[in-house]
This record gives structure tokens, sequence and C-alpha cells, in this order.
């Protein structure tokens, strides 16, 4: 049984294409010098949720449990060992031994890309660009000022950008792994993703200037795999600006800044790939409209920042694409969640700590995948499709009329043959469109007109 938030879970167990993706997560420093890493598969069920960590002013009860997704090797005296079951896959030669488990996530992309990949699926509705609820205080800050680009001083803008952008990118330490984040609001607060900071047994924040400060987790949201932490601000805190992620153009420079492999401040440069690109991770997270880079990205960068050239910070550096025929990383082929849907959740963390508006477009039902057994058990009158085996109460299939063991096979003009198609159905959708939903009602086939609602935020 699925509600539409599982739907669009599930598509992340799809192979067919043969392509995987991996979080761009945690890095594991050790005293060797050589750096290997490993890979394996894990998708966790939605209800296997590693317990948060104490919110801001609780006391420290760290979170011992593992989760897909993390790295972890060669962790400081008293962290908790990395997860079992998980042996080693050896990537070019070395002089000595570190070992990274990672999860490589199963993720399925959008149409319209190359044969051979898979893309993932989910659409949402994100308010305005605007950075309400977030306080910056810019005019504080020892900033340059960035050039307007012409033919010749790119170099010059870059170097005011990295400038600028530099002391508002942390290093975020779990305890046994190393991960990136960004300071938004000059109350302290830094946003991540959720997957770095997932399994920390503490949460240390490490500043531009070496600074170290003990962090607080505010709140987490595994859907969007964001979550925020809290320092005690010094004086001094700088802020980066989210940008506009609405106005980027398939093409335009970009900058990723974060910590790759435990390198502080590290920054590459590369182009916006694409746009749009909707992917799903196995352990729940779900990322709509991410950007597609080609700025080199690593393990370590989780949680950093995606700059403009006019030195906004436009998304959060998040998963890179794996090649499942050789195991390894896919060049150039990165995701971040875009500035405007980090805003969004950043806000609500910030200001309650959790999620309670998704902004997500749903049918609000909860829905089983037909097939011909099924079909002949219930005596239906198709045998693929999904039926609805629960409506919520004022939601929008509810108010259109849509009803228990009805069989949707069709939204708009395209086919609903099992769940994933039913989340891929609603990917470009928003919150309030208007849709065509096409049912069997026994022998009846009907066509029923649903506003979409919202997806209800999950709660623990």
């Amino acid at each position: 049984m699925l509600n539409e938030n599982d739907s669009a879970n599930d598509v992340a167990n799809d192979t067919t294409n043969g392509t995987d993706y991996t979080k761009i997560d945690m890095y594991s420093p050790s005293t060797q010098d050589a750096e290997q890493y490993s890979g394996s598969q894990e998708t966790l069920d939605e209800h296997e949720k590693v317990q948060p960590l104490p919110q801001a002013g609780q006391p420290a009860s760290w979170a011992q449990q593992t989760q897909a997704g993390t790295y972890a090797a060669s962790a400081p005296t008293g962290s908790v060992p990395p997860p079992v079951g998980q042996p080693p896959v050896r990537r070019g030669p070395s002089t000595a031994s570190i070992v990274l488990l990672a999860v490589v996530l199963l993720l399925v992309f959008g149409t319209g890309l190359f044969a051979g990949w898979q893309f993932g699926r989910g659409g949402v509705s994100v308010p305005s660009s605007s950075q309400a609820g977030l306080q910056t205080d810019s005019s504080s800050h020892s900033q340059v000022t960035i050039p307007a680009l012409s033919d010749n001083n790119i170099q010059t803008v870059r170097e005011a950008v990295v400038t600028n952008i530099q002391p508002a990118v942390v290093q975020i330490s779990t305890g046994s792994s190393l991960g990136s984040g960004v300071v938004i609001d000059k109350r302290g607060y830094i946003v991540t993703n959720n997957h770095v900071v997932a399994n920390a047994q503490s949460l240390t924040v490490k500043l531009f200037d070496g600074n170290q400060l003990r962090a607080t987790l505010v709140g987490t949201d595994a859907t969007d795999d964001l979550a925020v932490v809290k320092i005690n601000p010094p004086a001094n805190l700088e802020t980066a600006n989210l940008g506009d992620s609405s106005s980027l153009k398939v093409g335009q420079e970009v900058l990723a800044v974060g910590n790759p492999l435990g390198n502080s401040q590290t920054v590459t440069h590369g182009i916006v790939s694409a746009l749009g690109r909707n992917v799903s991770e196995g352990n729940g997270a779900t990322i709509p409209n991410t950007i597609q880079t080609d700025a080199p990205i690593n393990p370590g960068n989780s949680g950093g920042a995606l700059v403009d050239l006019q030195g906004n910070v436009i998304g959060i550096p998040t998963l890179v694409a794996i090649n499942s025929e050789y195991n390894t990383p896919a060049n150039g082929v990165g995701y971040a969640i875009p500035s405007n849907r980090v805003k969004f959740i950043a806000t609500q963390l910030i200001n309650g700590g959790k999620v309670t508006h998704t902004g997500r477009a749903a049918l609000n039902v909860t829905v089983v995948a037909v097939d011909a057994s099924m079909a002949q058990r219930n005596g239906l009158a198709v045998q693929q499709g999904v039926m609805i085996v629960e409506v919520t109460q004022d939601g929008a299939a509810a108010k259109a009329g849509l009803q228990v063991n009805d069989v949707i096979v069709q939204i708009d003009n395209k086919n609903v043959t099992d769940s994933s198609s039913l989340s891929d159905a609603l990917l470009s959708k928003n919150v309030g469109d208007k849709v065509a939903v096409k049912v069997y009602r026994g022998n009846q086939q009907l066509t029923i007109n649903v506003a979409l609602g919202e997806l209800q935020a999950q709660t623990k």
C-alpha cells in the first residue's frame, strides 16, 4: 500500500536502464595519505528513519544508527563504528587505505535524456524568491565589489565571487565524517543536506577563520534532503545570499564551494548543464527540479554552495551520477537543490523546526498497484493501473468525487500503469492545477476533473 509520497520514492528502485546515483555526502578523514572509496546498494523504507539529533536548546542524546548514503572511515575516537556488510570497492592504486562506505542510490531521471540513464520524479511549486524570514545584514560584511562580467575580466569576477562566498561556507563535522554547510542567517543558522547530519554523534562547525563551534540541530526534511543547524554566532559571522534559481539559464557559469575529501574551502567551476532534473533518492528524499552541473563535486561537497557569478548561492550540491556499468562516478554529472526550494524549506525549519507545507502537488489518495492477479481477485475491469484504497478527507480527490476502489488509468494524457507512473504523471504539476483523471469504477469508465491539492508533510 502506497501513498503518493511512497509512490515517488518507489521510483528509486527501478533499475531497468542501468544507471545509479549516489549522494556526495560525507568524507571521513584518515591519517593515511591515500583515499579509496567503497560503494554498495541499499534502500531504506520510509519508516526506517534515523533518530534525529536533539533540537536546538535540548540536551545532547546523539543518534547512533547508520543510514543509507553516508561515508564512514577511520572515525575519531569515541565515534560510532561504520556500517557493516559493505565490502570496499577499490578505485585505482594507492599507497595506503581508508575505507569509505557509500550507498549507491538508484535514481530515475525525467524524460528527454540520453539512453542508458535513469531520471527521477517529483515536481513542486515554490513561492517567490524573496528571502522572507532570513536575516542576512550584508552591509556589515567585508566584501569586495563584484564587477560586471565583460569579455576580458572573467578571472577577476571569479576571484571576487570566491572572496565573498568563502566566509559563508563552513565545514561540518559529525564525529565520524565531514560535510559542508552554508550560513544563511546572521543568527547562526546554517543550511546543509539532511544526509550530512542524519547519523551525527555530535555537530561541530568550522568557520572560514578556523574557529570551531558546537552546533545544534534545528530541523530536518528527509523528503527534500535538507537540514538546518545552528551555532552561537560570533559578531563577524558572514552570511550568503540565496539567489533566485528560477532565473538560471543553461550554459551560464557557476562555482562550487565546499570541503571535498576534507580539503577545506575548495572551489571548482563549471556551467549549468541542465535545469528541472527531478531526482528521487532511495531513502525517502525526492528532490524536484535539481540543477545539473559539470562543476566537479566530490564526497564532502554535500551541503556546500553552488554560486553564480553575481555571488549568489543558487543551489546546494547534493548528488552525483554513478555509471553502474563501472560503478564509478560519471564525470561532470552532478546535481544541486535549487536555492528557491532551499529558501522555502529552510525558512520553515528555522521558524518551526519542521516542514508544514511541502508545496508538492498531490491527489491526496493512498493507492496499490493493479496487476492481473489483483484484477482477477477483485473482479476489476483492467489489469494495470492503481487502485485507490484510501481517500484523504477533504483532500483533492475527495472534493472531486474519486472513491475507494476506483482504478486510475490515466492523468491528462499520461497513462498510469503502476505507482511510479502515477508519480511521473504528477511530477510537473503544481498545487491547484486541474487535471483530468481517467478511472474505472467497476466496469464503467469515467473522467473526473481534479484540482490538485498539496502533499501532506511527513510526521514523526
